[in-house]
């Protein structure tokens, strides 16, 4: 009889393990969000898409992409949860499978916990991402583009009317030169056939941000680096007359939100609340307030969705 109960206290010990174990019930869809009343938001501080304040040795996240998935929040009727991560551990946190690109090759690491719903940092649409994961409509122009100090014997090129041909111009011009460029992002030398210019191609011996990739040059790591719209926007007011840019590397990239490829219903709805604050002019707001030379160079963009959502 004591032995029947001592099984029968060990048994009972090991289902109220479990059930703390699995109390965290991850949401993966739609219905499953707004059962547990919160979407969490995986954010890597990037630009002006995320990034951390400091008040009294507190930090919080702020910036468009923190703005844009708090109304998704409000838009579902949900709490917002935001997820600080990095680029080596973000798909790992939204799928459970950590992944990494190196050599134009995707590495598989081991099974982690699920911890969001939703990547949304200026993450830009590249085919390698969309392999792991489903992408929202795009809701913001990007590219990849050549930028030097301003004391550098490269000069801005010519554009011409084929972005293809300004792009053979500019990495014509890279043979020998020294090129700063970083692994998992969009300035990933591989995506972009860098090292067969001849450029000597310079990646940061420890885990640089991207908006560090200009106060890299500038402090002679390197004579130029590659750098996307959104960042080169912010440099050239932060850093103005010290920095050039020389011309595209990449055709135009998009970027977008980022969704299990198991939460169809979630990426659907986003997609829905995203044409509703493009259509009442919310979405224009934030982006003024981020990013407001984007629409100097990319009126274009905001207009054709403007007119596309109406």
């Amino acid at each position: 009889m004591i032995k029947t109960k001592t099984i029968f206290s060990i048994i009972k010990s090991l289902c109220i393990a479990l059930l703390f174990v699995i109390k965290p019930s991850y949401a993966y869809d739609l219905a499953d969000v707004k059962k547990a009343g919160v979407i969490r938001h995986i954010g890597i501080p990037y630009a002006n898409f995320v990034n951390y304040i400091n008040t009294d040795g507190l930090y919080t996240a702020q910036g468009l992409d923190v703005e844009l998935i708090q109304g998704f929040a409000k838009y579902l009727g949900v709490e917002y949860q935001f997820v600080p991560s990095t680029w080596n551990s973000a798909f790992g946190d939204l799928t459970g499978k950590e992944a990494i690109y190196k050599n134009n090759v995707i590495q598989y690491g081991k099974t982690v916990p699920i911890t969001g719903d939703v990547i949304a940092n200026g993450a830009t649409i590249l085919p390698w991402r969309k392999q792991l994961l489903d992408f929202s409509d795009d809701y913001f122009p990007s590219a990849v583009w050549l930028i030097s100090r301003v004391d550098s014997k490269l000069q801005p090129i010519s554009p011409s009317n084929s972005v293809d041909k300004d792009i053979n111009t500019v990495k014509a011009l890279l043979k020998g030169q020294n090129v700063l460029a970083m692994e998992q992002t969009c300035l990933d030398p591989n995506l972009y056939d860098l090292y067969k210019t001849g450029a000597n191609i310079i990646l940061p011996e420890k885990a640089h941000k991207l908006n560090e990739m200009v106060p890299a040059i500038l402090n002679n790591d390197a004579d130029n680096t590659l750098l996307d719209v959104p960042d080169t926007l912010i440099a050239l007011e932060k850093w103005p007359g010290e920095i050039k840019v020389i011309g595209p590397i990449s055709e135009e990239q998009f970027m977008a939100a980022g969704f299990r490829k198991d939460s169809p219903k979630l990426r659907e709805a986003f997609n829905d609340y995203l044409r509703e604050i493009r259509r009442n002019g919310t979405y224009n707001q934030l982006v003024e307030k981020y990013y407001p030379s984007v629409f100097y160079y990319y009126s274009d963009y905001f207009e054709a969705h403007k007119s596309n959502d109406s």
